[in-house]
């Protein structure tokens, strides 16, 4: 019975560590992807585990236009910062194996896009986009007052947009 608890803890804790590591939100389809390939758990008991740390407020969905997606939370941060330890080395390795050679072609439909226009009154205007499968994520537009800021706001966008992106719903989502 305690090593039924020791493998649900380590299992509920890779599922962090996997949502955490690749920082932007996944599918269900996705997760279990990862998952099943790996053969770490089973569908079913995968389901059960998301929908646990859903209940927990570990991971929460984002809605997309299409679909849900998978994010951690600051709670689950928290958690896996505090038992992150408990995960074995082997499957932390094997996940990091899989998602060095597999995280392309999770965020292959990913489109990322980072531009900006200036008007006759040389006004910048910054146009930060993150869509899949041709569907918004997120669009965000900014005026700013110079070449310089536009620039280097775009450069941090591409750069950046998983934790940004992650960050600014973490933030519109606060009480």
């Amino acid at each position: 019975m305690f090593e039924d608890t020791l493998e649900l803890a380590e299992n509920k804790l890779l599922l962090l560590y996997i949502f955490k590591r690749i920082k932007f939100p996944i599918s269900n389809n996705e997760i279990t992807q990862i998952i099943l390939e790996n053969d770490f758990i089973n569908y079913f008991t995968l389901q059960q585990y998301l929908n646990e740390l859903l209940s927990s407020n570990f991971i929460k969905k984002t809605a997309g236009s299409n679909n849900h997606k998978f994010v951690i939370t600051k709670k689950g941060l928290r958690v896996l910062v505090l038992f992150g330890n408990r995960i074995s080395k082997g499957k932390i390795d094997t996940i990091e194996h899989y998602l060095n050679t597999k995280i392309k072609n999770i965020k292959k439909n990913l489109s990322i896009n980072a531009n900006y226009t200036v008007d006759p009154k040389n006004n910048f205007t910054v146009d930060l986009k993150i869509s899949e499968n041709n569907s918004t994520l997120m669009n965000i537009k900014l005026n700013v007052d110079s070449n310089k800021k536009a620039k280097e706001l775009c450069k941090k966008w591409e750069k950046n947009y998983s934790d940004l992106y992650y960050n600014i719903v973490e933030l519109l989502m606060r009480n």
